[in-house]
């Protein structure tokens, strides 16, 4: 469904990435792994098509991105790490201007809000919500469209245990006819949720794995970044 073909992104003498190839199917959740710096939310912007790479193409059902780029964005819902949203809005009417957007039915609305647990928050303004509950209204935008590829950076950010738990389970759901790429820093959201995970450092896939094919993430996470630095 989505192909990544040798993708590679510099910021001046700086690589972001190197050579990147890998390629994802409906029904996936990946997991991407790595450290600061490692190359995450730059890979994440280009498969959103907010930024292009220097090198490389990426293909969205056998169409390329540079070439569709408006088709193709109408299909992904994506959540940046720092997730931005318009403050003074009240959360329901935030979201009636993203359904806007896209132009879609007002009942897809209430339905989200059930969907990622904002039914006592809806009413409230953005700016009057906590760290959690700011993280579900951007989960919310992502999903309003009903997209076919849905990209989460560091999405459970904030989250307490019984919220994070509730959106696993939400992306669990939805992966059924969807991919879902995600990054993370916690270790066994990878274990509990995804069926594979890729690992980058210093702007390298280093480790594109099925989970059934790792006895541990956290041995596999730690033992691969340390061998990569020592080299």
């Amino acid at each position: 469904m989505i192909k990544v073909d040798n993708i590679s992104k510099y910021y001046g003498e700086q690589v972001a990435l190197s050579a990147i190839d890998f390629s994802l199917q409906k029904g996936e959740i990946v997991g991407l792994l790595g450290v600061n710096g490692a190359g995450k939310s730059t890979l994440m912007k280009i498969l959103s098509g907010i930024i292009l790479p220097d090198k490389g193409t990426v293909t969205f059902n056998g169409k390329e991105f540079t070439s569709h780029s408006l088709e193709i964005k109408k299909q992904i819902g994506y959540l940046s790490e720092d997730n931005p949203l318009y403050e003074d809005m009240y959360v329901k009417e935030y979201l009636g201007y993203v359904a806007d957007i896209y132009r879609i039915k007002k009942q897809r609305i209430d339905e989200v809000i059930g969907m990622t647990g904002l039914q006592n928050e809806y009413k409230k303004k953005i700016k009057d919500l906590s760290k959690g509950n700011r993280q579900r209204v951007g989960i919310a935008q992502a999903i309003l469209h009903n997209p076919d590829f849905l990209i989460l950076d560091e999405a459970t950010s904030g989250l307490d245990p019984n919220q994070r738990e509730s959106l696993n389970n939400l992306l669990i759901d939805l992966a059924k006819d969807k991919v879902i790429f995600f990054s993370t820093h916690i270790l066994h959201e990878v274990k509990d949720i995804c069926t594979r995970f890729l690992l980058l450092d210093k702007g390298k896939l280093i480790v594109d794995k099925q989970i059934s094919e790792i006895d541990s993430i956290e041995e596999t996470f730690h033992t691969l970044t340390n061998e990569n630095n020592s080299r």
